[in-house]
C-alpha cells in the first residue's frame, strides 16, 4: 500500500464527506453527574465552540453528520487535522490549535484522538467540557496497547495490520482494507465500509506504545459515547475508562465508527455536554 506524504495532512482542516445513517437505539447511564450553574431567567448564554478531533485510521471527513448538525443548531465547529504522529506531539499541536480559540470550548475525540484531547486540554481554561467517543480515556502512563489488551475483544491484531515504513525510520500502521469492515465499520454498508477503508489515514506504529500525559479528565468534566458492537475497542474497556474518569455516559447500538452511524446520537451528547458546561 502506497504511503500518503504524512505532513501533507496539515494542509486541509476540512473534509465533508460522508453519509448520515438512521438514529437507533440509545440509552443514557449517568456515571457521575455533572450539573450546570444555575442562571437567571431570560439570560442568553454564547454557544462554546465544538472541537472535533478524528482517530487513528480516518480524517475529518468522519465527522461529517456530526457537523453539519451542530451547525444547525447554531454552534462553531472546528476539525482540525489529527496529524496521528504520536501522543506528545499530536497532543501539543492540538494544544496550540486550542490557543487560537477564543471563549469557552467543547473538546471531542474519537478513538485515538480520545489520547490527544486528554492531553491537549490540559491546562487550557477555555476547555470546558470532554466528549469522548468511542475513544480511548486515558490516565498518565497508560498506552493505546495496553488499555486495548485489557479487555479480551479487540480485533486489531498485528495480523490485521500493514506496516508501511517511511524515510527517517518512521513506520506507519494501516488497517488492511479487507479488515477494515469488520474491525472498525460493521454496521456500516458494505460500500461506504470500503470508502472509508481505502480513504484512511495511517497511525504511527511507535504512538501504539508512547505513554499518556496527566489527563485533563481529572480537573474538567467529560462525557462518553459507548458502541456497544465495537470490535476494535471493547465496550468493557470503554467502561472501565469511562468509570475511572468519572465520564457521564451514552451507549449506543453501533460498532467503532458510532459518530458516522448515529451521528444524531453523538451530536446530542456534545450539545448536552454544551449545555452542561455553559
Amino acid at each position: 500500500m502506497n504511503s500518503p506524504m504524512r505532513h501533507g495532512k496539515r494542509t486541509s482542516r476540512f473534509a465533508m464527506l460522508g453519509t448520515a445513517l438512521v438514529l437507533g437505539g440509545v440509552s443514557v447511564t449517568a456515571v457521575t453527574a455533572s450539573s450546570a450553574s444555575a442562571k437567571p431567567v431570560g439570560s442568553v448564554t454564547a454557544k462554546p465552540t465544538v472541537v472535533l478531533v478524528h482517530g487513528a485510521w480516518a480524517d475529518g471527513s468522519s465527522w461529517a453528520g456530526v457537523v453539519s448538525g451542530l451547525q444547525r443548531d447554531g454552534y462553531t465547529v472546528d476539525v482540525p487535522p489529527n496529524p496521528l504522529e504520536g501522543v506528545a506531539s499530536d497532543s501539543a499541536y492540538i494544544a496550540d490549535y486550542l490557543k487560537t480559540i477564543s471563549g469557552p470550548i467543547v473538546l471531542v475525540g474519537h478513538s485515538y484522538g480520545g489520547f490527544v484531547i486528554s492531553n491537549a486540554a490540559t491546562g487550557n481554561t477555555n476547555v470546558k467540557a470532554l466528549v469522548y467517543v468511542d475513544a480511548f480515556i486515558p490516565a498518565q502512563g497508560d498506552t493505546l496497547n495496553g488499555l486495548n489488551s485489557k479487555f479480551p475483544g479487540s480485533q486489531i491484531t498485528p495480523d490485521a495490520l500493514n506496516f508501511a515504513p517511511e524515510p527517517g525510520g518512521v513506520v506507519d500502521a494501516y488497517i488492511k482494507q479487507a479488515d477494515f469492515r469488520g474491525i472498525l465499520a460493521n454496521d456500516l454498508p458494505a460500500g461506504q465500509a470500503a470508502e472509508l477503508a481505502a480513504t484512511q489515514r495511517p497511525l504511527a506504529a511507535s504512538a501504539l506504545e508512547e505513554p499518556s500525559g496527566a489527563p485533563a479528565w481529572a480537573s474538567i468534566p467529560s462525557w462518553d459515547v459507548i458502541g456497544t458492537v465495537d470490535h476494535a475497542l471493547p465496550p468493557a474497556a470503554q467502561e472501565f475508562m469511562a468509570q475511572r474518569a468519572g465520564s457521564t455516559v451514552t451507549t449506543v447500538h453501533a460498532s467503532h465508527l458510532s459518530m458516522v452511524s448515529h451521528p444524531r446520537a453523538v451530536r446530542e451528547v456534545i450539545e448536552d455536554a454544551a449545555n452542561a458546561t455553559s
